[in-house]
């Protein structure tokens, strides 16, 4: 007797059809690919989606691009690697719970951050008075890293979910998966960010707001379970991705208290003008020597301003801060 079952990517694409839930998107339904390819003969194609971008240059800078502390002393500190790998499993706990495709909503997750500057969310600050209508998104730059600098010919739903992530974005994700990942984000970096905040000695445990410890107990992976439950029941409910209604405005209320206390604290203001004036520094010396941009980052039938903002927000902080050292700060200059 056989020990193993032979599943096709026609068997995983029948049983999508048979087992997930209406509202999910897919893989046989797919609005397909830029450019036409042969099917795998065992993957879907939101699977090869995920292992294309697994694989992908952009994915392992980020192991070295910053969550919210700069620079940080210690092995403990999120990353945007470490968040994106939190933010898929939280995506696909919630993709299983809720009958949705598990395969996009990874591959959505895993390519969120991928083409986030460096310095985290102070890196676009730093970039947007250099583009047209004066706001640098990283969503939009994720989806051009993965289809014009690493064209990775993604299907139309992983492009559409990464894309529309962030909810500055309008209109939203047209897939309840891609849904899905704008809500694993929040709760992933609310809940670690609270954790390097403590761990850096921002804040202290009873810090904490009482309502959130008496909502989500305390600090801990219980939060992260406490939200889940939150999204699976609020879109039983409601019949569309959402979080119920209590723990959404109690979630909203400490994401408040995390801007004020944590992200727009004194010493991360300070922070924040410093990698700033690094990064715009970086800019205007490659604006005026464009031929110092290596090859391989250069796509070269884009304007040059945009090879330069390729360049710039592909780079990690390490490798930023030590360009900026080197072009700025030459060898015997304190």
């Amino acid at each position: 007797m056989a020990e193993f079952l032979r599943r096709t990517r026609e068997l995983r694409e029948a049983w999508e059809s048979e087992h997930l839930a209406p509202a999910a998107a897919k893989a046989a339904e797919s609005r397909g690919r830029a450019r036409a390819e042969e099917a795998d003969d065992f993957r879907t194609a939101f699977e090869r989606d995920r292992d294309r971008i697994y694989h992908s240059k952009a994915f392992r800078r980020l192991k070295h691009k910053t969550q919210v502390f700069l620079n940080p002393e210690g092995d403990h500190f999120v990353t945007r690697l470490t968040h994106t790998f939190q933010v898929t499993q939280i995506g696909r706990s919630l993709a299983a719970a809720l009958g949705l495709n598990e395969a996009l909503t990874e591959a959505i997750c895993l390519g969120h951050e991928v083409g986030h500057p460096p310095f985290g969310h102070t890196g676009e600050v730093a970039l947007s008075p250099y583009v047209e209508d004066g706001e640098w998104l990283h969503s939009e730059q994720s989806v051009r890293v993965l289809e014009v600098l690493e064209p990775l010919n993604l299907s139309w739903e992983v492009k559409d979910g990464i894309r529309a992530h962030t909810w500055k974005v309008s209109p939203g994700p047209a897939t309840a998966e891609g849904m899905i990942c704008r809500y694993a984000d929040r709760i992933a970096y609310l809940v670690h960010d609270m954790d390097d905040a403590i761990r850096a000695d921002v804040l202290a445990p009873q810090d904490i707001p009482t309502e959130a410890l008496e909502w989500f107990g305390q600090p801990g992976r219980q939060w992260v379970s406490r939200m889940i439950h939150a999204v699976i029941e609020g879109s039983l409910a409601a019949g569309e991705l959402t979080m119920e209604t209590a723990t959404l405005e109690v979630m909203q209320r400490f994401r408040d208290f995390m801007f004020e206390r944590v992200y727009l604290r004194p010493e991360a203001r300070r922070q924040a003008a410093k990698a700033v004036k690094i990064l715009r520094d970086l800019v205007d010396h490659f604006l005026e020597h464009p031929d110092q941009i290596p090859s391989s980052y250069r796509h070269e039938e884009s304007p040059p301003r945009i090879q330069v903002l390729d360049y710039v927000a592909g780079m990690t902080d390490r490798y930023a801060l030590k360009l900026h050292d080197g072009l700025f700060r030459p060898s015997g200059q304190v």
